[in-house]
This record gives structure tokens, C-alpha cells and sequence, in this order.
């Protein structure tokens, strides 16, 4: 079974930045996408980036344009996304997920998702 384990988050001040890593063990998809998710206290679990294996093409929610970057490392099955300017809006869990796709641009929503991390917790705060 294909397991995805997040790392990195923590406690941070407003306008720092943390790198979350996500590393997969028993990979076997050959197309897919791997997506990073949040969720904060009494909030709905929402998309927060993507990355397409097959272009490399990303995508990210609005609020986070700028100040968040999706990367990878195929070599080592590990993703990692970077978190710049952080604001305390952006706290929250963490969670790496990944579904097959074949497609050139990925999406932020739930649909499709076969395996998710167990989340890492971000806090930013003064």
C-alpha cells in the first residue's frame, strides 16, 4: 500500500516561512498528482497546491499564489512545498495526498484522491 508521510510543519512567526516534505514508500502509480491540502479548526479541508507528473505543470489556490511553490524530487518520490510569507491565516494541518492522473494540469479538489498522509500541523503566530 502506498504511504505518504508529511514533515516540516511547526511553529513560525507571521511573514516566515517553513518547507514541508512529503515522502512516499511503496509508490506504484506511474501517472499522477500530488496534492497538498490544509485544514484549519471548524474549516472544511481545502486544495492548497498540486503538481502533474506527466507536465510538471502546477497549480495553487488564489491566496497562496506568490508565497507558496510545489516541487519535486522524482528520483527520491519526495515533494516538498515551500512556504514563504507566511500569515496566520495559513495555519492549519497539512496533508499530502496523491491520485492517478495522466492529465497536463492538475486540480485542487478532493475528487479522485486515493491516499493521503496523516498531516503535519502548521501555526503561525506571533
Amino acid at each position: 500500500q502506498l504511504q505518504l508521510v508529511e514533515s516540516g510543519g511547526g511553529l513560525v512567526q507571521p511573514g516566515g516561512s517553513l518547507r514541508l516534505s512529503c515522502a512516499a514508500s511503496r509508490f506504484t502509480l506511474d501517472y499522477y498528482a500530488i496534492n497538498w491540502f490544509r485544514q484549519a479548526p471548524g474549516k472544511e479541508r481545502e486544495g492548497v497546491s498540486c503538481i502533474s507528473s506527466s507536465s510538471g505543470i502546477t497549480n495553487y489556490l488564489d491566496s497562496v499564489k506568490g508565497r507558496f511553490t510545489i516541487s519535486r524530487d522524482n528520483a527520491n518520490k519526495t515533494w516538498y512545498l515551500e512556504m514563504n510569507s507566511l500569515k496566520p491565516e495559513d495555519s492549519g494541518v497539512y496533508y499530502c495526498a496523491a491520485r492517478p492522473w495522466s492529465g497536463y494540469q492538475c486540480h485542487l479538489f478532493h475528487d479522485g484522491i486515493t491516499y493521503w498522509g496523516k498531516g503535519t500541523q502548521v501555526t503561525v503566530s506571533a
